[in-house]
Order: C-alpha cells, then structure tokens, then sequence
C-alpha cells in the first residue's frame, strides 16, 4: 500500500499547482489563504505580488492567452474579489483559461454575511465557465483537476475557486491527482472532403481566424493551408497574431473602424471559412457583416465548442474542432486545381498594405502618429509584444503595427481599460527575453497605473508608450456625434507621466514633437528600466483620419 502524505489544505494546494505545471503566478495577499502562502514559501513556483486585483487578474488572463495554459491568480475575499471581476470578465469573453482562487470565510460563518463574505456562486456565475467552493481539504486534488480541465477544454474560460478559511488549515490524507490535460476535438475525414468541395466550387472565398486554442505550430499549418489555396485571410477583433501580416494571403483586421475595401470583400464572398471565432459584436461590425440566423455567404464554421453552432449563424457546414486539430489537418490538402480567386487575393494583400501604411497619415499637432509608428517598425523586432487596453489610441497598433510572430498581441476583445500596463507585466514576466511595449491612453493608464511599480519591483523593463490627449478620447468622439459641442465629464487633468514613472525607480521620457520620439525611444529601451515615453497628442486627433471638429461638424450638418 503507497503510504499517503498528510498535509495542511494550502499545502495541498500548492502541492496540486506543481502538478499541474503551474511556474507562476499572481496574487494580492489576503489573511483569508495566508496557509497558501506559507506553502508557496518553499515551492519552486515564482510569485508576482501586484498592487491591485483587477492587475493580477490581468496579469494572469495574459499568461493564459499567451501560453494557451491556466493563468493562475490568488486574492483575498469581499473586496479582492470584486476588483479581480475585470480579469474574470476579460477571460470571459477573449475564451481564455484562467483560474481565480479567492479566499472565504471559515465556513463556521459561512451564510452570516460575515466580515468581507461573498456567495462567490451569485457573483461570478455569469462570468465564469464553472464556480466552486471546497469545503474538504480531502477534495482539493478532485476540485482543483476539475478546474484545470474545465478551463481549457471546449471553449476556454474562467474557473474560479473559493477557499474557506479554516478549509486551507485543516489537516488531511489524500493522494495528488494526475497532471491535467487539454483535450483537442478533430474533424474526421467526412468534414475534411466537404470542406474540399466546398473549396472546389467557390470563387470568391474567404477565410476569418480568431477566437483562442491556438499555438505557433497551428498558424504555421494554417499558413500552409491558405498558402496552397491562395485564400485571402482576415484576423477577427484584437486576433491579429494568427497570420503574418507581411504574407501575400493576408488581406487586414475586422476591429474598430476597418477598411471599407476589407467588408466589401467579405459581405461579396461566396464561401466564409470561420476558423475558431465567434464573429461577435466587433468584428461582425455590430451583427451586420452576415445575416443571422441565416448568412447569405455560405458560411463553414469551425470552432471547439459544439453549443456555439447555431447560437447566431446557421452555418452550412459545422466542423466541431479545436484551431489546433483543425490547423494540422487541412495544412496538408491542396487543391485539384489552381485557385481562380488568386488575383483577388493579391488584390486584398495590396489594399491591406495601402490602408496600414503609417507614411501618409497626418495628425493636428507637433507629434505626428504616422511617424512614430514608423520609428516603431523601424527599431523594434518583429516578435515583439504589443499591449493595450481600450480606447482610440489602440487605433495606432492594430492598423499600423505589422504583426508577424504568434504570441505576440495581448489586447482584449471585451473592450476592458486599464488591460495593456498589467498584460506587459504578465507577458515580460513570462518571457523576459522579448521585448514588450505597452500602448495605452491617458485616461486607460490610470485605470492600473500602479502595476508600473509591480514592474520596477520585479525588474521588467516594459516600455509604455502613453498617448495623452487629456481626455476620454473614445467617449468624448461618440459625445461629438450624438451631442455635438456638449462636452460633459470627458475631461481630464492629467499627472506629468514622466515624473511619475521617475518616481516608481522607472525610466520617463516627455515627448512633443516627432523629431523628440525616435531619441526618446532609444534612450528608453537602453535604459534597462521600466520606462514611460509620456507623448503628448493635440486633442483634435481623435483618429489617423479624424478630428473632433470634423466629426463635430458633420453631425451638426445631420
């Protein structure tokens, strides 16, 4: 008989993290798990200790994004929890595994409303794919595989875990489980030969990648797929890392405001191949782009999760697989014959490279965008990793940034401010070895400015490229058009981000002009520190090709 170690419930815990593979992790401490602590004291698992919840949730919804793994984050009861809600959310909707262990009260005062207690059920029960509370310590290894499992499997998402008080004291005898594994769902052969003829009968088809469940290795074989059959590929909203941009297939982005050219060319197709997304709000430009419940495109939808078929298109042929499994198996078809829609491919790979070329683009103002974005793909690799939270100034990276490298794009389709700074942090921790750049907004910075100290702490030289306009950029635009000339509560009077980042033991820089940015970039990045390039924008530039004047004008004209 195999003689079973008694251990503490954290201990046990922690004991299941290492099995599962966790290296890291992210937390704010709480005396609520401070059993977990003290086991995470002599467990080779590195932990970043952050300065706010919603922080280290993002910093570990990046992790899960980046990696295709659970990211892992621990707060304390009540208030941890309700801060750590935005991360949830973000897993929530971007289909990223993550894992929130949060602490409770002894479960003595359980169903008391006792100091800081939550029905954790009731709060994140929308949210998140599975919600549990363990009230035996003997059932940790059996909860916490189960979360890891529910995590990553069909449609990825959120599990969060409760952890009474006195559960993580008690002391117990129970074996460790198995290592957690994902499990992909392949398409059969049937699907694969539909799909063929499908192909084989189109002439005006297209391809949409998005959603998660990817990895380096599927874009390679996706590449070789689109490559054989000579399809113009799109990237749904914020999923531009799945295809390289500079390759002759690819045709743009379906986010916030993309080129017309671009939707044309889908709402015409004769066959939509969607690969792993759900074409939501975004990027179906707000349920527009095909009709629901029936497209008039015929349309084959691929995703992991069979309950999403039909939810809002019926499509004419539904292939229940993971983008991993899908990826490997049509990476290798050809066609029977040269594609007829070749040269409407090059003419999307054109356009695209038309509409993302910075070189034209004039702002109001002595700091000119265009410019530093072209200062950006002059000086930065390839592979290196943009963040950014919500609003207009994501503009800049999502048209202008050529992304070629998988992994290298943390940004949120559920629209969340404050992501990039925490997603940087998440990310450079992860691998320090790859540079990292945070885009972000005046009012989107301070949203979680103080994760700039967490990246000082652990020695991350992240480099923020803050855009401030001194407003809400994104709100006050809509202001403009619905109510032209009444500006209400759009405004801000903002730090100077370059004695703040100064202050923290970081690198700030204060830009103005365009001729200030390429020097400021480069003492930047050979400073070795968490730096800030604090750039400061005329408000007029709402756009690449938009003022506010403009749009004010314009609705005063209707």
């Amino acid at each position: 008989m195999t003689h079973l170690p008694t251990r503490s419930g954290g201990q046990i815990l922690v004991d299941q993290l290492l099995v599962h593979g966790v290296q890291q992790l992210f937390c704010v401490p709480g005396e609520s798990f401070l059993a977990v602590l003290d086991a995470l004291h002599d467990a080779p698992i590195a932990v970043t200790v952050c300065r706010q919840e919603g922080g280290a949730a993002m910093m570990a919804e990046a992790q899960g994004k980046l990696t295709g793994q659970p990211g892992v984050c621990f707060v304390t009861r009540g208030p941890g929890a309700t801060n750590a809600a935005a991360g949830v959310h973000i897993a929530h909707q971007d289909a990223t595994p993550l894992l929130l262990f949060v602490g409770q009260v002894a479960r003595g005062a359980l169903g008391r409303e006792a100091f800081q207690e939550m029905d954790y059920g009731a709060v994140f029960g929308s949210m998140a794919k599975w919600v549990v509370q363990v009230e035996d310590a003997r059932r940790l290894p059996e909860l916490v595989s189960r979360a890891f499992h529910v995590a990553t499997s069909g449609r990825p998402g959120p599990v969060v875990i409760a952890l009474p008080e006195d559960m993580l004291t008690e002391v117990a005898t129970v074996a460790d489980a198995l290592p957690y594994r994902a499990t992909d769902t392949h398409p059969g052969p049937a699907p694969l030969a539909e799909l063929q003829q499908r192909l084989a009968a189109a002439r005006r088809p297209v391809v949409i990648l998005g959603g998660s469940r990817w990895s380096a290795q599927a874009v390679q074989q996706f590449r070789a797929f689109a490559e054989a059959f000579a399809l113009p590929v799109f990237c749904s909203f914020r999923r531009q890392m799945l295809f390289d941009h500079t390759h002759p297939c690819y045709g743009g982005d379906l986010g916030l405001g993309p080129n017309p050219r671009l939707l044309a060319r889908i709402r015409s197709a004769d066959l939509v191949l969607l690969v792993g997304g759900r074409l939501s709000e975004v990027p179906s430009q707000g349920y527009t782009l095909l009709d629901i419940p029936t497209p008039q495109q015929n349309l084959v939808h691929v995703y992991a999760d069979a309950d999403e078929f039909g939810k809002l298109y019926r499509a004419t042929q539904s292939v229940h697989a993971t983008p991993q499994a899908f990826a490997a198996a049509v990476g290798t078809l050809r066609p029977a014959s040269p594609p007829v829609w070749r040269a409407e491919t090059e003419t999307a790979h054109a356009d695209y490279l038309r509409w993302s070329d910075p070189a034209p683009i004039q702002i109001p103002g002595p700091l000119q965008m265009g410019a530093v974005m072209q200062d950006l793909r002059t000086n930065l690799p390839p592979d290196t990793i943009f963040c950014n939270g919500a609003g207009n100034f994501a503009t800049w990276v999502h048209r202008f940034w050529p992304f070629t490298t998988y992994a290298s794009q943390l940004a949120p389709t559920s629209g969340s401010m404050g992501y990039g700074l925490p997603a940087g942090v998440g990310a450079k921790r992860l691998w320090p070895q790859r540079e990292v750049v945070v885009f972000a907004g005046d009012g989107d910075f301070l949203m979680h400015g103080q994760e700039f100290a967490t990246a000082v702490q652990y020695g991350l030289p992240i480099l923020v490229v803050l855009l401030d306009n001194a407003m809400l950029g994104t709100i006050r635009m809509h202001q403009e058009r619905h109510y032209p000339g009444r500006v209400s509560a759009t405004a801000l009077q903002n730090p100077d981000f370059c004695a703040y980042a100064q202050a923290f033991g970081g690198h700030g820089e204060r830009v103005t002009t365009t001729a200030e940015f390429a020097p400021a970039l480069a003492r930047a990045r050979a400073s070795g520190l968490p730096a800030i390039l604090h750039c400061l924008l005329d408000p007029e530039a709402i756009t690449p090709t938009g003022t506010l004047q403009g749009i004010r004008n314009a609705a005063l004209a209707n």
